[in-house]
């Protein structure tokens, strides 16, 4: 008698599910429309919808976990989303602004553009058979929104830039560097295990407050900043602890 009286969980609305989906649904269509802009010539626009994109990626996975409807259907979903947001719109635009400007290097330019697709996919697919296993402290390898956002925030900064050939190398290495940094094995923070609410640390929220103060006064040259020093700093802290081991 006393399990029948126990009252059930409550189950969300089946109108719930929506939710995220729509979410994932903005995040495809800003990944669309950028690379639509890319090829019409509108940088400023395609690198800005790569940020938009990103906005609703992660609100998309914080609504399910709100509402309760989290899915397997849907995190397969989003990473699809993924694949044309932060994988094909970021190696559009590069391609476009600054890869296709020497015209005897077009197809260089074309396949190291492409290779960021291949890796970012590949770092999708590795992310979704890894969940259940990884820490969720650290990423395996660079995220793909991460790795988008440093192509979408440099193109933001000079939408209407003409490179010069030393420009167009640093553009092409800097594409393949983020395409190896994402199927790598190098280790970045997640910040997930922050906890602002029972912590309070005064030190994060005062940087945090600059962050935003930063972005808010000058949004490209934050935005680039931020997105450079977070590619770099997987590296950089892989190298200070491999001098630690040695030392000791």
């Amino acid at each position: 008698m006393t399990d029948a009286a126990e009252p059930r969980p409550r189950l969300p609305r089946r109108g719930l599910y929506v939710l995220p989906t729509l979410f994932t649904v903005g995040n495809l269509f800003c990944g669309y429309l950028s690379i639509w802009n890319a090829i019409q010539g509108n940088f400023e626009w395609s690198a800005g919808l790569i940020f938009i994109a990103a906005l609703a990626d992660g609100l998309d996975g914080r609504v399910a976990r709100l509402t309760n409807t989290a899915s397997e259907f849907g995190e397969q979903y989003d990473s699809l989303a993924d694949v044309i947001s932060f994988g094909m719109a970021p190696a559009i635009l590069a391609y476009f602004w600054g890869l296709s400007g020497q015209p005897d290097l077009q197809r260089l330019g074309f396949m190291v553009s492409f290779l960021f697709v291949v890796c970012g996919s590949m770092r999708l697919a590795r992310f979704n058979i890894q969940t259940h296993v990884v820490d969720k402290r650290y990423f395996v390898g660079l995220p793909i929104p991460m790795a988008a956002s440093v192509p979408a925030s440099i193109v933001l900064a000079n939408p209407r830039a003409q490179l010069t050939r030393t420009g167009f190398f640093l553009l092409l290495a800097a594409t393949a560097i983020l395409s190896y940094l994402m199927v790598s094995t190098i280790r970045y923070r997640s910040f997930k295990d922050l906890d602002l609410k029972r912590r309070r640390p005064v030190g994060v929220l005062l940087i945090i407050a600059l962050i935003m103060a930063f972005i808010g006064y000058r949004p490209a040259i934050a935005l680039m900043t931020i997105s450079v020093v977070f590619a770099l700093s997987g590296p950089v802290l892989r190298g200070v602890a491999l001098v630690r081991r040695k030392a000791r």
